[in-house]
């Protein structure tokens, strides 16, 4: 009754626009779900979820919130919604998406919002989300898809102690790094969405990090499974490439005994590009479908480059017009996904691509031009308006995932896996099998935004073309080996950047004095991606059915490590294996290893927990380590993988007489494991030998043991 009386003085003095008491309801498990106001039309939960995996989601340990769920506050003024969340001193916060230059949040302003420029650590990036976890074990999702504001606990009108009052008089700030420092003494975070009448928000439960992620996973439907063939390595060709240049390429990945997987096609493919004809361009791939025919008998698939801006010429073009915005972008047309007609009309156009031999899409461009530029101005502007009913800004937070959805949805009906690029991803996005990318070129970032992607359900893979040292590409090409997708993206490189990093050089055709050393570096370090598939797909399969993302900060692994809570540079890579890769122009980086025994993936020599140590890694390894425990299947390097590949598999069994290692078993391209055409197969080490046994669910038998080895 008090409560009703004092939103009814509100409303009558004009501060709030509604008397609409927050409803409370769990909407999935250990997912409660608080709403007060008129909801937007469209959300990211509308527009993307709706299908948690619930078995998972009870199978998860339950858990307490460290605050009642009421004290969650929401406010509706003249303004929008005010959100005011907890927060306590020793509490640690993470996530709002693909995150630069930031890990911990706590004591900043964050602004998720779309930019294909991530800037200062404001928040702006390629794939925002208003949604981040806690080191108290939970996480709030703002499920709007405005521009919204955290104040992270800085700033903030708070209660000091008497002692706090003392100390703060006696200090005098002197310098500006002084004044303008982190403090982060709030108690509270305030959420800020301007323009909203009502809001939703999900509360997330844990217990730890790991859980509250991957509770969120699930929520989305659940991590997701890329063919075995994307866990392969990927080459992207200049963008001017010919048809002709394109199989010297392949050639040259054959004849040279360097596995490929995938080509892909940058700009040069169409007709016209900015915006997108979607024709092959006749001039530079006059016989596209013997070409497509051809990399295909040599074991490719091949990608290709768009984005969703359609020129006047493209044969979509018109029947597009009453669907699509009214802002054009390089004058093209920018489609209203969320209209079924436009769907339908822009996936139809696409299936003719797919059915000729397309395995995917780099999807460019989906993100928004660089806000923080007044020259930068080729994306749609924040007051445009679509046929859906949805705005400019709105539909900048959710574009890059219609986009991505549109085209995935091709391949689902065709009942096939793809494993596509795009640059812009939001929220409920972690069943989709896309891996994000950037323009920007900072490796330490890079590294960084490995483990805060893993916050939000996201895959992120960092860049690789042009190097100014030896020591700079290779550390670059070791990251992206240790990532979701093994990328050398040479746009505008015209050979491969080992045999010369330098783009004036490398155009010319001036090789380095050590091209060929460099050749074999590069070598050996895509057949020991090749090498981990295996273990990396059964990674991804906890992903799809249990939410775990296979690459992860230390943090989620080791909650009880307060050190870990600042370790951005290293990551976990499944259960067993640990990647610290270097950025700098060293051979050597101090790496921290988390409680227990480790080994060096290269030399097996033992590291004991809960220290540091300077570790020098060579230009031909990787940076990688082992938890004792582990049983590593390792497979003899393939050139390509395809649905008749064996993997000859020799396992490590490091530090323990008896290990286990579960690996997964499908046909690698399509969704009939969903139907249970599957086998669960075991390695189990006990008494100085491995063996492997199988579940009978399909006929398909992907490995086959050949040897082990046990470490101490």
């Amino acid at each position: 009754m008090k409560k009703l009386l004092l939103y009814l003085f509100l409303i009558t003095a004009g501060l709030i626009s509604t008397v609409q008491v927050s409803a409370q309801k769990e909407i999935a498990p250990g997912v409660i779900k608080l709403q007060k106001g008129e909801i937007d039309t469209f959300t990211p939960y509308s527009l993307f979820g709706g299908k948690p995996v619930i078995e998972a989601m009870k199978a998860l340990p339950a858990a307490k919130l460290p605050f009642d769920a009421e004290d969650v506050q929401i406010k509706i003024t003249d303004r929008g919604c005010l959100i005011e969340v907890p927060l306590e001193d020793n509490e640690q916060i993470y996530g709002f998406g693909l995150q630069f230059e930031t890990f911990g949040q706590r004591g900043l302003r964050k602004r998720p919002i779309v930019n294909d420029n991530p800037l200062n650590g404001l928040g702006y990036t390629h794939a925002p989300q208003t949604f981040y976890v806690s080191t108290k074990g939970y996480g709030i999702l703002v499920n709007t898809a405005r521009y919204t504001t955290f104040l992270c606990g800085s700033n903030q009108k708070t209660e000091h102690s008497r002692q706090q009052r003392i100390e703060e008089r006696k200090h005098i700030a002197t310098t500006t790094e002084d004044l303008y420092k982190n403090r982060s003494n709030g108690n509270k975070i305030f959420i800020d969405v301007p323009g909203a009448k009502g809001i939703e928000v999900f509360v997330i439960t844990g217990p730890e990090v790991l859980d509250v992620v991957k509770r969120y996973n699930l929520l989305s439907g659940g991590g997701c499974l890329p063919p075995m063939w994307g866990l392969g390595f990927k080459y992207r060709v200049k963008g001017d490439a010919t048809q002709d240049s394109v199989m010297r390429f392949a050639d040259y990945f054959r004849n040279n005994n360097i596995p490929c997987d995938v080509l892909g096609l940058e700009p040069g493919w169409q007709t016209a590009t900015y915006s997108c004809s979607y024709i092959w361009s006749k001039d530079r791939f006059p016989q596209h479908k013997e070409m497509l025919t051809r990399l295909q008998e040599k074991g490719y698939k091949v990608n290709l480059w768009e984005h969703a801006y359609v020129h006047p010429s493209s044969p979509i073009r018109k029947a597009l017009e009453p669907y699509s915005g009214d802002f054009l972008v390089w004058n093209g047309l920018v489609p209203d996904f969320i209209k079924p007609e436009a769907h339908k009309i822009f996936t139809d156009y696409h299936r003719t691509l797919i059915d000729e031999g397309i395995s995917g899409f780099k999807l460019d461009e989906c993100d928004n031009s660089n806000i923080s530029f007044a020259s930068a101005t080729w994306c749609f502007p924040d007051l445009a308006q679509f046929p859906s009913g949805i705005d400019g800004e709105q539909m900048h937070q959710v574009f890059g995932s219609l986009y991505v959805n549109a085209m995935d949805s091709i391949y689902r009906a065709k009942n096939t896996r793809a494993y596509q690029d795009y640059r812009s991803s939001g929220l409920f996005m972690s069943s989709r099998s896309a891996v994000l990318y950037s323009d920007t070129y900072d490796p330490k970032e890079y590294i960084q935004a490995l483990c805060n992607s893993a916050f939000g359900g996201l895959l992120w893979c960092p860049e690789v073309r042009e190097a100014h040292s030896a020591e700079d590409f290779f550390h670059r090409l070791q990251t992206v080996i240790l990532s979701p997708q093994a990328m050398v993206n040479a746009w505008y490189l015209q050979y491969a950047p080992w045999l010369q990093f330098d783009r004036g050089k490398n155009e010319r055709g001036e090789f380095l004095p050590e091209a060929k050393q460099y050749e074999e570096y590069a070598r050996t370090l895509i057949n020991l991606r090749m090498e981990l598939i295996p273990y990396l797909y059964a990674a991804f399969h906890t992903y799809q059915q249990e939410g775990t993302p296979p690459f992860r900060p230390l943090l989620m692994d080791f909650p009880k490590d307060e050190r870990l809570r600042t370790i951005s540079d290293q990551y976990m890579i499944g259960d067993g294996l640990m990647a610290a890769p270097l950025y700098e122009n060293k051979k050597a980086r101090k790496v921290y290893f988390p409680e227990g025994t480790w080994y060096n993936f290269n030399t097996n020599e033992k590291y004991e927990g809960n220290r540091e140590y300077e570790i020098t890694t060579e230009l031909n390894q990787l940076p990688l380590y082992v938890r004792q425990g582990t049983l590593l299947p390792l497979a003899e390097p393939v050139p390509y993988v395809d649905a008749q590949t064996v993997f000859n598999l020799n396992c490590k069994v490091y530090g323990t007489p008896t290990a286990t290692c579960q690996l997964f078993e499908d046909d690698g391209i399509s969704y009939d494991f969903q139907k249970g055409q599957f086998n669960q197969v075991t390695l189990n080490a006990a008494k100085g030998k491995v063996k492997l046994t199988r579940t009978k669910g399909c006929k398909i038998k992907r490995y086959q043991l050949k040897g082990y080895e046990f470490i101490n």
